[in-house]
Protein backbone atom coordinates (compact mmCIF):
# COMPACT_ATOMS: atom_id res chain seq x y z
CA UNK A 1 0.00 0.00 0.00
CA UNK A 2 1.35 3.43 -0.87
CA UNK A 3 2.05 5.57 2.18
CA UNK A 4 -0.10 8.69 2.18
CA UNK A 5 -3.09 7.03 0.53
CA UNK A 6 -6.31 6.69 2.49
CA UNK A 7 -7.17 3.13 3.50
CA UNK A 8 -10.32 3.03 1.36
CA UNK A 9 -8.50 4.73 -1.51
CA UNK A 10 -5.82 2.05 -1.47
CA UNK A 11 -8.46 -0.68 -1.71
CA UNK A 12 -10.20 1.21 -4.50
CA UNK A 13 -6.86 1.32 -6.31
CA UNK A 14 -6.53 -2.45 -5.97
CA UNK A 15 -10.09 -2.90 -7.23
CA UNK A 16 -9.38 -0.72 -10.25
CA UNK A 17 -6.27 -2.77 -11.03
CA UNK A 18 -8.43 -5.88 -10.79
CA UNK A 19 -10.84 -4.29 -13.27
CA UNK A 20 -7.91 -3.57 -15.59
CA UNK A 21 -6.75 -7.20 -15.41
CA UNK A 22 -10.26 -8.60 -15.95
CA UNK A 23 -10.83 -6.22 -18.86
CA UNK A 24 -7.50 -7.29 -20.37
CA UNK A 25 -8.42 -10.96 -19.87
CA UNK A 26 -11.64 -10.60 -21.85
CA UNK A 27 -9.85 -8.66 -24.59
CA UNK A 28 -7.13 -11.33 -24.72
CA UNK A 29 -9.76 -14.08 -25.02
CA UNK A 30 -11.50 -12.28 -27.86
CA UNK A 31 -8.21 -11.52 -29.57
CA UNK A 32 -7.06 -15.14 -29.29
CA UNK A 33 -10.25 -16.32 -31.00
CA UNK A 34 -9.76 -13.83 -33.82
CA UNK A 35 -6.08 -14.70 -34.27
CA UNK A 36 -6.72 -18.45 -34.18
CA UNK A 37 -9.33 -18.08 -36.93
CA UNK A 38 -6.96 -16.15 -39.21
CA UNK A 39 -5.40 -19.29 -40.85
CA UNK A 40 -8.87 -20.25 -42.08
CA UNK A 41 -8.95 -17.28 -44.43
CA UNK A 42 -6.14 -18.90 -46.40
CA UNK A 43 -6.30 -22.41 -47.87
CA UNK A 44 -3.65 -24.61 -46.28
CA UNK A 45 -1.48 -26.18 -49.03
CA UNK A 46 -1.47 -29.98 -49.28
CA UNK A 47 1.03 -32.34 -50.85
CA UNK A 48 -1.64 -33.70 -53.21
CA UNK A 49 -1.92 -30.24 -54.78
CA UNK A 50 1.65 -30.44 -56.10
CA UNK A 51 1.84 -34.10 -57.20
CA UNK A 52 0.89 -35.34 -60.68
CA UNK A 53 -2.28 -37.26 -59.79
CA UNK A 54 -2.51 -38.85 -63.24
CA UNK A 55 0.75 -40.67 -62.51
CA UNK A 56 0.42 -41.00 -58.75
CA UNK A 57 -3.11 -42.47 -58.80
CA UNK A 58 -2.26 -45.76 -60.58
CA UNK A 59 0.86 -46.15 -58.40
CA UNK A 60 -1.20 -45.83 -55.22
CA UNK A 61 -3.69 -48.36 -56.61
CA UNK A 62 -0.85 -50.80 -57.31
CA UNK A 63 0.47 -50.36 -53.77
CA UNK A 64 -3.00 -50.89 -52.25
CA UNK A 65 -3.62 -53.95 -54.47
CA UNK A 66 -0.25 -55.37 -53.42
CA UNK A 67 -1.23 -54.94 -49.76
CA UNK A 68 -4.42 -56.92 -50.37
CA UNK A 69 -2.54 -59.64 -52.27
CA UNK A 70 0.11 -59.91 -49.56
CA UNK A 71 -2.54 -60.28 -46.90
CA UNK A 72 -4.22 -63.08 -48.81
CA UNK A 73 -0.85 -64.68 -49.51
CA UNK A 74 0.09 -64.56 -45.84
CA UNK A 75 -3.16 -66.31 -44.91
CA UNK A 76 -2.60 -69.03 -47.54
CA UNK A 77 1.04 -69.44 -46.46
CA UNK A 78 -0.04 -69.90 -42.86
CA UNK A 79 -2.51 -72.63 -43.84
CA UNK A 80 0.02 -74.33 -46.11
CA UNK A 81 2.63 -74.23 -43.33
CA UNK A 82 0.20 -76.02 -41.04
CA UNK A 83 -0.32 -78.75 -43.66
CA UNK A 84 3.43 -79.03 -44.14
CA UNK A 85 4.03 -79.39 -40.40
CA UNK A 86 1.35 -82.10 -40.22
CA UNK A 87 2.88 -83.95 -43.18
CA UNK A 88 6.35 -83.82 -41.62
CA UNK A 89 5.01 -85.19 -38.35
CA UNK A 90 3.21 -88.02 -40.15
CA UNK A 91 6.34 -88.90 -42.12
CA UNK A 92 8.55 -88.82 -39.05
CA UNK A 93 6.18 -91.06 -37.09
CA UNK A 94 5.75 -93.52 -39.97
CA UNK A 95 9.51 -93.74 -40.53
CA UNK A 96 10.13 -94.37 -36.83
CA UNK A 97 7.43 -97.06 -36.74
CA UNK A 98 8.83 -98.73 -39.86
CA UNK A 99 12.35 -98.84 -38.44
CA UNK A 100 11.11 -100.27 -35.18
CA UNK A 101 9.12 -102.92 -37.06
CA UNK A 102 12.17 -103.91 -39.14
CA UNK A 103 14.39 -104.09 -36.09
CA UNK A 104 12.02 -106.32 -34.13
CA UNK A 105 11.07 -108.71 -36.99
CA UNK A 106 12.95 -111.94 -37.79
CA UNK A 107 12.97 -112.14 -41.57
CA UNK A 108 12.44 -115.66 -42.99
CA UNK A 109 12.41 -114.61 -46.61
CA UNK A 110 14.18 -112.10 -48.79
CA UNK A 111 13.30 -108.54 -47.95
CA UNK A 112 12.56 -107.71 -51.55
CA UNK A 113 10.10 -110.64 -51.71
CA UNK A 114 8.33 -109.77 -48.44
CA UNK A 115 4.95 -108.18 -49.34
CA UNK A 116 4.53 -106.52 -45.88
CA UNK A 117 7.82 -104.71 -46.27
CA UNK A 118 6.86 -103.59 -49.76
CA UNK A 119 3.49 -102.32 -48.54
CA UNK A 120 5.00 -100.36 -45.65
CA UNK A 121 7.66 -98.93 -47.92
CA UNK A 122 4.99 -97.70 -50.37
CA UNK A 123 3.03 -96.06 -47.54
CA UNK A 124 6.18 -94.29 -46.32
CA UNK A 125 6.97 -93.12 -49.86
CA UNK A 126 3.45 -91.70 -50.14
CA UNK A 127 3.90 -89.73 -46.92
CA UNK A 128 7.24 -88.39 -48.14
CA UNK A 129 5.63 -87.36 -51.44
CA UNK A 130 2.83 -85.55 -49.57
CA UNK A 131 5.46 -83.74 -47.48
CA UNK A 132 7.32 -82.63 -50.60
CA UNK A 133 4.07 -81.40 -52.16
CA UNK A 134 3.35 -79.30 -49.08
CA UNK A 135 6.91 -77.92 -49.15
CA UNK A 136 6.54 -76.91 -52.80
CA UNK A 137 3.23 -75.18 -52.01
CA UNK A 138 4.81 -73.16 -49.21
CA UNK A 139 7.83 -72.32 -51.38
CA UNK A 140 5.54 -71.19 -54.21
CA UNK A 141 3.55 -68.92 -51.89
CA UNK A 142 6.73 -67.39 -50.52
CA UNK A 143 8.09 -66.76 -54.01
CA UNK A 144 4.78 -65.16 -54.95
CA UNK A 145 4.94 -62.91 -51.87
CA UNK A 146 8.50 -61.92 -52.77
CA UNK A 147 7.42 -60.97 -56.30
CA UNK A 148 4.49 -58.91 -54.97
CA UNK A 149 6.73 -57.09 -52.46
CA UNK A 150 9.25 -56.33 -55.19
CA UNK A 151 6.53 -54.89 -57.42
CA UNK A 152 5.09 -52.93 -54.50
CA UNK A 153 8.49 -51.46 -53.61
CA UNK A 154 9.01 -50.39 -57.22
CA UNK A 155 5.66 -48.60 -57.16
CA UNK A 156 6.55 -46.93 -53.85
CA UNK A 157 9.90 -45.75 -55.23
CA UNK A 158 8.18 -44.21 -58.24
CA UNK A 159 5.57 -42.57 -55.99
CA UNK A 160 8.27 -41.22 -53.64
CA UNK A 161 10.03 -39.69 -56.64
CA UNK A 162 6.83 -37.90 -57.65
CA UNK A 163 6.11 -36.77 -54.09
CA UNK A 164 9.65 -35.55 -53.50
CA UNK A 165 9.35 -33.04 -56.31
CA UNK A 166 5.93 -32.06 -54.94
CA UNK A 167 7.33 -31.56 -51.42
CA UNK A 168 9.65 -28.81 -52.64
CA UNK A 169 6.70 -26.98 -54.16
CA UNK A 170 4.72 -27.63 -50.97
CA UNK A 171 7.46 -26.08 -48.79
CA UNK A 172 7.46 -22.93 -50.93
CA UNK A 173 3.67 -22.76 -50.80
CA UNK A 174 3.69 -23.31 -47.01
CA UNK A 175 6.17 -20.47 -46.54
CA UNK A 176 4.04 -18.19 -48.69
CA UNK A 177 0.92 -19.18 -46.72
CA UNK A 178 2.69 -18.59 -43.41
CA UNK A 179 3.77 -15.16 -44.60
CA UNK A 180 0.22 -14.28 -45.60
CA UNK A 181 -1.16 -15.41 -42.25
CA UNK A 182 1.66 -13.61 -40.43
CA UNK A 183 0.89 -10.48 -42.45
CA UNK A 184 -2.73 -10.69 -41.36
CA UNK A 185 -1.68 -11.12 -37.74
CA UNK A 186 0.73 -8.22 -38.06
CA UNK A 187 -1.96 -6.04 -39.64
CA UNK A 188 -4.18 -6.85 -36.68
CA UNK A 189 -1.71 -6.60 -33.80
CA UNK A 190 0.56 -3.75 -34.92
CA UNK A 191 -2.23 -1.11 -34.84
CA UNK A 192 -3.23 -2.42 -31.41
CA UNK A 193 0.34 -1.97 -30.21
CA UNK A 194 0.47 1.54 -31.69
CA UNK A 195 -2.81 2.48 -29.99
CA UNK A 196 -1.52 1.00 -26.73
CA UNK A 197 1.63 3.10 -27.01
CA UNK A 198 -0.41 6.25 -27.63
CA UNK A 199 -2.68 5.46 -24.67
CA UNK A 200 0.36 4.84 -22.46
CA UNK A 201 1.88 8.18 -23.36
CA UNK A 202 -1.29 10.28 -23.28
CA UNK A 203 -3.89 8.63 -21.04
CA UNK A 204 -2.24 6.21 -18.60
CA UNK A 205 -3.05 8.63 -15.73
CA UNK A 206 -6.50 9.66 -16.92
CA UNK A 207 -9.74 9.06 -15.05
CA UNK A 208 -10.38 5.83 -16.95
CA UNK A 209 -6.86 4.46 -16.53
CA UNK A 210 -8.01 0.87 -15.66
CA UNK A 211 -9.39 0.45 -19.18
CA UNK A 212 -6.28 2.09 -20.64
CA UNK A 213 -3.98 -0.32 -18.81
CA UNK A 214 -6.27 -3.25 -19.62
CA UNK A 215 -5.97 -2.41 -23.31
CA UNK A 216 -2.19 -2.00 -22.94
CA UNK A 217 -1.92 -5.48 -21.37
CA UNK A 218 -4.06 -6.91 -24.16
CA UNK A 219 -2.00 -5.27 -26.93
CA UNK A 220 1.25 -6.46 -25.37
CA UNK A 221 -0.08 -10.03 -25.09
CA UNK A 222 -1.35 -9.96 -28.68
CA UNK A 223 2.01 -8.77 -30.01
CA UNK A 224 4.46 -10.79 -27.94
CA UNK A 225 2.40 -14.00 -27.54
CA UNK A 226 0.08 -14.16 -30.55
CA UNK A 227 2.50 -12.69 -33.11
CA UNK A 228 6.18 -13.03 -32.18
CA UNK A 229 6.19 -16.88 -31.80
CA UNK A 230 4.82 -17.16 -35.37
CA UNK A 231 7.43 -14.83 -36.83
CA UNK A 232 9.05 -16.55 -39.86
CA UNK A 233 12.60 -17.58 -39.02
CA UNK A 234 14.51 -18.07 -42.30
CA UNK A 235 17.38 -19.52 -40.36
CA UNK A 236 17.03 -17.02 -37.52
CA UNK A 237 17.85 -13.93 -39.61
CA UNK A 238 14.35 -12.46 -39.48
CA UNK A 239 13.96 -12.86 -35.73
CA UNK A 240 17.35 -11.33 -34.99
CA UNK A 241 16.67 -8.44 -37.37
CA UNK A 242 13.26 -7.83 -35.83
CA UNK A 243 14.82 -7.99 -32.39
CA UNK A 244 17.43 -5.43 -33.43
CA UNK A 245 14.76 -3.11 -34.86
CA UNK A 246 12.52 -3.41 -31.80
CA UNK A 247 15.47 -2.89 -29.45
CA UNK A 248 16.52 0.15 -31.47
CA UNK A 249 13.03 1.66 -31.42
CA UNK A 250 12.50 1.01 -27.72
CA UNK A 251 16.01 2.19 -26.89
CA UNK A 252 15.52 5.37 -28.92
CA UNK A 253 12.27 6.08 -27.09
CA UNK A 254 13.89 5.34 -23.73
CA UNK A 255 16.82 7.66 -24.44
CA UNK A 256 14.52 10.45 -25.60
CA UNK A 257 12.28 9.91 -22.57
CA UNK A 258 15.31 10.10 -20.27
CA UNK A 259 16.47 13.31 -21.91
CA UNK A 260 13.00 14.84 -21.57
CA UNK A 261 12.85 13.75 -17.95
CA UNK A 262 16.24 15.28 -17.15
CA UNK A 263 15.26 18.49 -18.93
CA UNK A 264 12.02 18.67 -16.90
CA UNK A 265 14.01 18.09 -13.73
CA UNK A 266 16.46 20.87 -14.60
CA UNK A 267 13.60 23.18 -15.47
CA UNK A 268 11.82 22.33 -12.21
CA UNK A 269 14.97 22.94 -10.18
CA UNK A 270 15.13 26.46 -11.63
CA UNK A 271 11.66 27.20 -10.22
CA UNK A 272 11.16 28.82 -6.80
CA UNK A 273 10.98 26.43 -3.87
CA UNK A 274 7.28 27.06 -3.16
CA UNK A 275 6.34 26.55 -6.80
CA UNK A 276 8.26 23.30 -6.98
CA UNK A 277 6.48 21.93 -3.92
CA UNK A 278 3.10 22.88 -5.36
CA UNK A 279 3.92 21.06 -8.59
CA UNK A 280 4.56 17.78 -6.78
CA UNK A 281 1.74 15.33 -6.14
CA UNK A 282 1.03 14.93 -2.43
CA UNK A 283 0.98 11.14 -2.40
CA UNK A 284 4.10 10.92 -4.56
CA UNK A 285 5.97 13.32 -2.28
CA UNK A 286 4.99 11.42 0.86
CA UNK A 287 5.90 8.09 -0.68
CA UNK A 288 9.34 9.33 -1.76
CA UNK A 289 10.08 10.84 1.62
CA UNK A 290 9.10 7.58 3.30
CA UNK A 291 11.67 5.85 1.07
CA UNK A 292 14.30 8.50 1.94
CA UNK A 293 14.21 9.92 -1.58
CA UNK A 294 14.00 13.61 -2.42
CA UNK A 295 10.55 14.36 -3.89
CA UNK A 296 12.08 16.93 -6.20
CA UNK A 297 15.17 15.34 -7.75
CA UNK A 298 14.58 11.71 -6.63
CA UNK A 299 18.08 11.36 -5.19
CA UNK A 300 18.74 9.60 -1.85
CA UNK A 301 18.55 11.81 1.24
CA UNK A 302 18.94 11.36 5.00
CA UNK A 303 15.47 12.22 6.28
CA UNK A 304 16.24 10.93 9.79
CA UNK A 305 18.91 13.60 10.30
CA UNK A 306 17.28 16.58 12.12
CA UNK A 307 19.85 18.90 10.53
CA UNK A 308 18.82 17.99 6.97
CA UNK A 309 15.97 20.38 6.13
CA UNK A 310 16.85 20.94 2.47
CA UNK A 311 17.92 18.57 -0.28
CA UNK A 312 21.65 18.99 -0.78
CA UNK A 313 21.24 18.04 -4.45
CA UNK A 314 18.47 20.34 -5.68
CA UNK A 315 17.88 22.69 -2.71
CA UNK A 316 14.15 21.98 -2.29
CA UNK A 317 12.77 22.46 1.23
CA UNK A 318 11.98 19.15 2.90
CA UNK A 319 11.16 20.26 6.46
CA UNK A 320 9.96 23.59 7.83
CA UNK A 321 8.41 25.02 11.01
CA UNK A 322 4.73 25.12 11.88
CA UNK A 323 3.49 28.71 12.10
CA UNK A 324 1.42 27.83 15.17
CA UNK A 325 3.57 25.62 17.38
CA UNK A 326 6.97 26.14 15.75
CA UNK A 327 7.46 22.34 15.46
CA UNK A 328 9.66 20.93 12.73
CA UNK A 329 7.35 19.28 10.20
CA UNK A 330 7.23 17.78 6.75
CA UNK A 331 7.19 20.64 4.26
CA UNK A 332 4.81 18.68 2.00
CA UNK A 333 2.31 17.84 4.75
CA UNK A 334 -1.10 19.50 4.64
CA UNK A 335 -1.30 19.74 8.43
CA UNK A 336 1.12 19.96 11.30
CA UNK A 337 1.62 16.62 12.99
CA UNK A 338 2.09 18.30 16.37
CA UNK A 339 -0.87 20.69 16.60
CA UNK A 340 -2.96 20.00 13.50
CA UNK A 341 -2.66 23.52 12.09
CA UNK A 342 -3.09 23.71 8.32
CA UNK A 343 0.08 24.26 6.37
CA UNK A 344 0.55 27.65 4.63
CA UNK A 345 3.09 29.06 2.30
CA UNK A 346 4.22 31.40 5.11
CA UNK A 347 5.60 28.44 7.02
CA UNK A 348 9.14 29.36 7.95
CA UNK A 349 12.07 27.16 7.04
CA UNK A 350 13.86 25.54 9.94
CA UNK A 351 16.98 27.48 10.86
CA UNK A 352 20.29 25.75 10.58
CA UNK A 353 21.10 23.89 13.76
CA UNK A 354 17.49 23.89 15.02
CA UNK A 355 16.33 20.69 16.60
Amino acid sequence: MKKGLRFSEAWFQRGLWLIAIVFANFLIGLGSLVVSDLPRVDNTPRLEDFVDQASAGPLRQRIDAADVTLKQNNDETARAQLLLDAARNDTRQARAAFQNWIASRTATTEAAQNPEIARRTQELDALVARERTAERTVEGLRQRALAVRTEQQQARDQLNTLEESGRKELERAMRASELRVFGLRLALTLPLLAIAGWLFVKHRKSRYWPFVWGFIFFAGFAFFVELVPYLPSYGGYVRYLVGIVLTGVIGHYAIRALQRYLERQREAERQPDSARRQMLDYDVAQSRLAKKICPGCERPIATDDPQRNFCMHCGICLFNKCTQCDARKNAFAHYCHACGTGATERAAPVEAGAA
